[in-house]
């Protein structure tokens, strides 16, 4: 008897497994669309690279949205940043929050590096997280006071460049990203896909300064999970 398909599924020719697989392929690393069809080929799945699009488009913010329910509590230091990014030819900000940990809390694309902008980050992120943070690093921008001042008043401010170096190193997955795709096409593709490509990230990062077995455990969890939220069937 053939096993049940996931009802995410139905209507796909392609099992849980493939689309799954392909999906995670290109968030979790630098690969272009036609990279991950040619992937995907070499195991003998002859898929284009528009499905494959299509597949991302489809399933890749679900997926997020469950990483994000599943990820363990978050720190309560804050580090936030924002880089210039162009998209046809215009300045954006892509502005970020990370915790002390490493995971990255969420991001936002804007068109603007003010006050108004850094409002709106910290209102998305109060409702996401639910909860405030006991400090919060920021670069020298005077946007952040003036907004933690009305948003977050209770919350430690500390603004130093030094201090917020692994909210800057956060962007550098990004950059990457933005180079493989040639730029992004607009700010909405921006936002989507690093809404999902940071979540994927967060799944899968090791745990810092532990050993080999750790990292092995840690790897065998999140693929796990990545079964478990894309309704693949996983092998004893």
């Amino acid at each position: 008897m053939e096993p049940t398909r996931h009802p995410r599924y139905v209507r796909h020719r392609f099992p849980a497994e493939v689309i799954s697989h392909a999906v995670w392929l290109y968030f979790r690393f630098p690969l272009s669309l036609r990279m991950v069809e040619e992937m995907l080929a070499a195991r003998g799945i002859l898929v284009s690279h528009e499905t494959v699009r299509q597949w991302a488009l489809k399933f890749g913010q679900g997926f997020a949205n469950q990483i994000r329910r599943r990820i363990p509590d978050i720190g309560d230091k804050w580090h936030l940043d924002e880089v210039v990014i162009s998209i046809a030819g215009k300045k954006h900000w892509l502005w970020r929050a990370v915790d002390q940990h490493g995971a990255v809390l969420d991001i936002l694309v804007q068109s603007r590096r003010d006050t108004k902008a850094a409002k709106r980050l910290l209102r998305k992120l109060l409702k996401k997280q639910g909860v405030a943070p006991r400090v919060m690093i920021t670069d020298k921008l005077a946007s952040y006071g003036v907004a933690k001042r009305e948003i977050m008043p209770g919350v430690e401010h500390r603004q130093h460049r030094g201090l917020n170096n692994r909210a800057e190193n956060s962007h550098q997955p990004s950059r990457r990203r933005e180079r493989i795709m040639k730029r992004f096409k607009s700010a909405g593709q921006a936002q989507r896909f690093l809404s999902v490509h940071d979540q994927v990230a967060n799944l899968f990062r090791h745990p810092a300064n532990t050993g080999a077995a750790d990292r092995r455990l840690a790897r065998a969890r999140a693929f796990q999970a990545w079964a478990e939220i894309t309704g693949a069937v996983t092998v004893a």
